[in-house]
């Protein structure tokens, strides 16, 4: 459980992090960039801890496609961006295979079990 809190704690620093390059692309203050730089380093380093028990694949999967949904999601309440009817078929797209790779991911430890590998 530990382990996908940090990936938890990976996703939002992520998304804070890219939240704050639009923000400070908009401004003049150096505050976003720093918090942008913050942000995604600690975002790869819960990541990193995240793996030693979490599958890659799927903790990459869960990272970048959660952090993708959550961030457009947000861009469109915060910055007024447009949500077109591709990018929501995009996005359903992306949790399928989300949810595909979890699944597979489950089915191969248990066989693996199973097995006695």
């Amino acid at each position: 459980m530990f382990y996908w809190i940090l990936l938890a704690l990976a996703i939002v620093a992520e998304i804070t992090g890219t939240l704050s390059l639009k923000w400070a692309s908009q401004g003049d203050s150096l505050a976003g960039f720093i918090l942008m730089m913050v942000m995604i380093s600690l975002s790869y380093i819960f990541l990193a801890f995240s793996v030693k028990k979490i599958a890659l694949g799927v903790a990459y999967a869960m990272w970048e496609g959660v952090g993708i949904i959550l961030i457009t999601i947000f861009s469109v309440l915060l910055f007024d961006e447009t949500l077109s009817v591709s990018k929501v078929v995009g996005l359903a797209i992306l949790i399928s295979g989300i949810v595909l790779i979890k699944t597979g991911t489950l089915k191969n430890k248990t066989t693996e079990v199973q097995h006695g590998v």
